[in-house]
């Protein structure tokens, strides 16, 4: 497929899930904003090595007004924003009640908050230009919970939630809301609790190993070029009546 004229826009692009579904879009021939912190510098050279327009924007999405201000700046850049992958997310880990509010504070505002207002900014473009693709990356958690991740469950759920709501309100239009459901991918947020759990015997392997015979039965890690290849599908027109999916990809986690 092609995506030749389209405009993309993936929040927490710089590495990871985000930044392999940028490449993929960027693959298909989307023009691609980026943004997120970290190596902004890689990311940029990685995607714009396809051959289309790529930039960058340094937005805070737990500010609704930085948020607005790239979307904006999305708009103002290329002319159109086409295609919105909400993705960035934060994570911490503890029971309830020593779940430090701040930290629920941060991850909703960012996880779930970032989600609805990206949205809401991006669909009236959308449907003045008479088609959009709005990808939401959920979780497995959003379809299922785990202990000690309150915050990141409640959040991923609401994800979930927020796109069956688009969806429908869009149900008439040439714009689709969808939302993928990973089950464990190797990124930095995950690799910190392999790392939290190896400082326990001092064996990153074996904490691997752990991780992902808790949950996953195939034993191997999704990977954000997998995910990115699965957004390109929602992206087509062989997606135009994928609406409200909750689309696991999770090496069989929910199956069980």
């Amino acid at each position: 497929m092609t995506l030749k004229g389209k405009t993309a826009l993936v929040t927490g692009s710089t590495s990871g899930i985000g930044l392999g579904i940028a490449d993929a879009l960027a693959r298909a021939g989307a023009d691609v904003m980026l943004s997120g912190f970290g190596d902004v510098e890689a990311a940029l050279n990685q995607v714009s090595s396809h051959g289309g327009r790529v930039l960058h924007h340094h937005a805070d999405v737990s500010r609704p007004d930085e948020i607005a201000e790239m979307i904006a700046r999305t708009e103002q850049a290329f002319g159109r924003l086409d295609i919105l992958v909400n993705n960035a997310g934060i994570q911490h880990v503890a029971p309830v009640e020593q779940f430090p509010v701040e930290r629920w504070d941060a991850i909703i505002a960012i996880n779930l908050s970032s989600v609805f207002h990206a949205t809401r900014l991006a669909l009236p473009g959308m449907r003045e230009r008479g088609w959009g693709r709005i990808v939401n990356i959920a979780s497995a958690h959003g379809l299922a919970a785990s202990a000690q991740k309150a915050a990141y469950v409640a959040a991923k759920h609401g994800v979930v939630g927020l796109t069956k709501v688009v969806a429908l309100e869009t149900a008439t239009t040439p714009i689709t809301c969808n939302a993928i459901c990973p089950g464990w991918v190797l990124t930095p947020l995950v690799q910190q609790q392999i790392d939290a759990r190896a400082q326990v015997d001092g064996d990153t392997e074996r904490a691997r190993r752990e991780l992902l015979g808790e949950k996953q039965p195939s034993l191997a890690f999704v990977t954000p070029e997998q995910l990115g290849e699965l957004a390109l599908f929602l992206c087509s027109d062989a997606a135009a009546e994928v609406r409200g999916a909750a689309w696991n990809m999770d090496g069989g986690w929910l199956a069980q």
